[in-house]
């Protein structure tokens, strides 16, 4: 804090001392700040008496003189400034301006006489003593307790949110993110950052555990302090669950976890220490505890109450009351009206579907279930005697059939293959953005509207998003789960599809028959042959859909980048050639591939506006992957998009660069502070391209990978390929893969809580 003059020898390498004369932009959400400052003193030295200073600042206030650090840079289009990494304001450091500062109005309720008191006990520095420990006041005669808690708390107001930036910079928070932390607890930050760390990592995102601990160590907090215990089981469990799709983690693996984590060579936990912590979580109702399982609040009661709606909805009786003829009249109209017959199999899903207050349809690709699905929506609503043509209903009418699925793109295929409206299960639900279960404006309360539902591609929906899906659903509504059960589980807790599956209690129809064999289609025939964990002899053979290219790891970028080349020869564009790798790292890896291919497809030019973040710069024409949903933009997690401009700061009202994207024709506009939300996506992960489907795939398969290759992973990334798929690299790499039927196995209880007690017959 700067309540005391630098001395020569401890000043840092670069700095400004200054008086803010002028505030040129400013952005309260964030405190980011340009601002001209008179340069009263600068290391090292110069010439300039005005500069431009740009940082994150949660306040900060014209005709002060503040001390900051960083260092100049040259803005391509601004010149010349001074990126801040940190800032004090400056105190007067002779007794009489000390005197007058404190008995100004900044500092309310301390008079020029008790100003005069408290430098004579406490000299220069008297602000800092004071800050630094409260008790302090206590020396002086003639202060009573009332007046010292308002000299302390006008102290703080007024230096205590540069010391708390100060500590949170000195111990690695970067500007941007020690602003957010002041922004969430204004004048109580700097007490908890020296109480309580550790509640950091609940309150503020971006903080972890590594972060608030290596504060924590720094500010002598006890190794077994009890809060710092809490919280590195707390960031256990939610790193098992969040990270490894866990829905709760057995006791004895967490006590391993937690020593491993908060042991060290002087400090050992003790069981009862680790269980006095649980205990505490327990009741602080952060997580639940459940004989030998140990969940996160928010997933146990996930998991509970999706287990008591699916066994609520498989007590009603039967949905539908048609006589055969009724249905088989039915379905020969729908027959007519597509030109089509439909297969035994097919017959058998479109009938239960009609009968069923649930059930699941599974099948690979090119078993037709969209065919069916389509089906099921024409024959539902013939039975039911409603319209599909949603103009004839009032704009306030909810129409009957809902569709939906996790992400944009799979909602946009569901919509092209039945001609309907679909949306992501997130748009459908209302969902708003905050945490917990205000997230979604539909639930129990406030139902969904509708006759029937189908959900695609359930095989990514977590065991939280399941919950808040069926909740919403209202009693006398039907509902079709679709999804292909061999195909990777959801990146967030538990697998839901599978979990009904193993149960059998819930309609099952499994589409085996493969009809898209006739098209001569060898993509479906690789995938189905890796389905059954065969390796076909044709899989090095040429195919008018499919090749392999042998390469080495260090090959494959460039294999990669001609294979792409070629197909923008042939008229192909960056949005429909899709690379798929499966892991982020090394010479292979999508981090790599990114950047080669958008050398490839679009070039820097020094002409060419760009915005940097992070390591990732962005110009007109660029691909790139949503990361996160923004239902205020209706742009959600996995939707594909395209940088449409870049606008400068100079040229827009706010002062603020602006980088407009349009996402299939939706065109949003996002700040720079926004682009954590966007990544390139040239190549992604196989996990991020689950639901979609592209013209072109290209797939390198290495066994540098290997600790990710596993015949799930190899099976969704063929099924994402719809006219020409392009495997390269090794071929032991793909054996590997298609041997290995291991599937992460994950802790969750929904099959054993859907099996216990209740008396649901099953459906063979």
């Amino acid at each position: 804090m700067a309540s005391v003059p630098y001395e020569s020898d401890s000043l840092p390498e670069s700095f400004i001392s200054g008086t803010v004369v002028h505030i040129i932009f400013r952005n309260e959400e964030n405190g980011y700040t340009v601002l001209i400052v008179k340069v009263k003193k600068s290391n090292p030295k110069i010439d300039e008496k005005k500069v431009t200073v740009v940082g994150y600042f949660p306040s900060i206030d014209t005709d002060e003189r503040y001390f900051f650090e960083g260092a100049f840079k040259e803005h391509p289009r601004f010149g010349k400034q001074y990126q801040v990494q940190t800032y004090k304001k400056e105190i007067p450091t002779e007794k009489d301006a000390i005197i007058a500062y404190l008995s100004s109005d900044r500092f309310p309720g301390i008079g020029e006489k008790t100003a005069a008191v408290l430098v004579e006990n406490f000299g220069q520095n008297v602000i800092e003593k004071v800050l630094d420990n409260p008790d302090n006041l206590k020396k002086i005669n003639g202060l009573n307790q009332k007046k010292r808690k308002n000299i302390y708390q006008a102290m703080l107001e007024n230096q205590g949110m540069e010391q708390a930036m100060t500590t949170l910079t000195r111990y690695g928070f970067g500007m941007e993110l020690a602003v957010k932390i002041y922004n969430a607890y204004r004048e109580r930050t700097f007490d908890i950052i020296q109480d309580t760390p550790y509640q950091l990592v609940w309150d503020i995102e971006g903080v972890g555990f590594y972060k608030a601990d290596k504060l924590g160590k720094s500010l002598g907090i006890k190794r077994d302090d009890p809060e710092r215990v809490k919280a590195g089981m707390l960031y256990i469990l939610y790193e098992k669950t969040m990270q490894d799709g866990h829905v709760y983690i057995p006791w004895s693996l967490l006590m391993q976890e937690a020593k491993s984590l908060l042991n060290d060579p002087n400090n050992k936990m003790s069981d009862e220490l680790l269980e006095s912590a649980l205990l505490q979580l327990a009741e602080e109702d952060k997580l639940i505890q459940e004989e030998n399982r140990v969940y996160m609040a928010s997933l146990y009661f996930a998991e509970k109450g999706f287990v008591t709606k699916i066994k609520k909805m498989l007590e009603r009786e039967e949905a539908g009351t048609f006589s055969e003829a009724e249905f088989l009249k039915a379905l020969g109209e729908t027959e007519e009206q597509y030109g089509i017959e439909y297969a035994d199999q097919q017959k058998e899903a479109i009938q239960k579907a009609i009968h069923s207050s649930l059930m699941i349809l599974t099948g690979g690709p090119g078993t037709g279930k969209t065919t069916v699905i389509r089906a099921i929506v024409e024959i539902f609503s013939k039975l039911h005697g409603f319209s599909l043509d949603r103009s004839s209903y009032k704009k306030e009418e909810p129409f009957p059939v809902l569709l939906a699925a996790p992400t944009g793109r799979a909602a946009k295929r569901m919509k092209e293959s039945t001609g309907l409206q679909a949306s992501t299960i997130h748009k459908l639900l209302g969902y708003n953005g905050v945490n917990g279960d205000e997230a979604f404006a539909k639930d129990e309360e406030e139902p969904l509207e509708g006759k029937l539902l189908i959900v695609d591609e359930v095989s990514m929906v977590d065991m939280w998003l399941a919950n808040q899906l069926f909740r919403s659903i209202p009693e006398d509504m039907q509902v079709i789960l679709v999804g292909d059960e061999d195909q990777l589980p959801s990146v967030g807790p538990g697998q839901v599809l599978g979990n009904l599956l193993e149960t059998n209690i819930v309609p099952i129809v499994s589409l085996s028959v493969v009809y898209r064999q006739a098209e001569g289609s060898s993509i479906i025939n690789l995938a189905h042959s890796i389905k059954k964990g065969e390796l076909p002899n044709d899989l090095m053979t040429p195919f008018e859909d499919r090749r392999f290219f042998i390469c080495n790891k260090m090959q494959t970028a460039d294999v990669v980048k001609k294979v792409c080349e070629g197909a923008i020869k042939k008229g192909y564009s960056p949005l429909e050639i899709q690379v798929l790798a499966p892991m982020y790292k090394g010479p292979a890896g999508v981090d790599v591939l990114n950047k080669t291919l958008q050398n490839l497809y679009n070039p820097p030019k020094k002409k060419k506006r760009k915005v940097t973040f992070g390591e990732m710069t962005y110009s007109k024409g660029d691909v790139i992957l949503q990361l996160i949903n923004n239902p205020e933009e209706e742009v959600f997690n996995g939707d594909r998009g395209v940088v449409e401009a870049i606008i400068e700061a100079n040229e827009t009202t706010d002062k603020q660069m602006k980088i407009v994207l349009s996402f299939e024709g939706k065109e949003v506009t996002y700040t720079r502070q926004d682009l954590n939300q966007i990544t390139l996506a040239y190549c992604t992960s196989i996990h991020k391209s689950q639901g979609s489907e592209f013209p072109i795939v290209v797939v390198p398969m290495l066994m540098s990978y290997k600790r990710m290759l596993q015949r799930n992973l190899l099976y969704t990334a063929i099924t994402r390929a719809r006219d020409y798929l392009i495997l390269c690299g090794e071929r032991s790499a793909v054996e590997f893969a298609v041997k290995n039927k291991h599937k992460d196995e994950r802790y969750t209880t929904l099959k054993e809580k859907l099996l216990e007690k209740e008396n649901v017959s099953s459906h063979e």
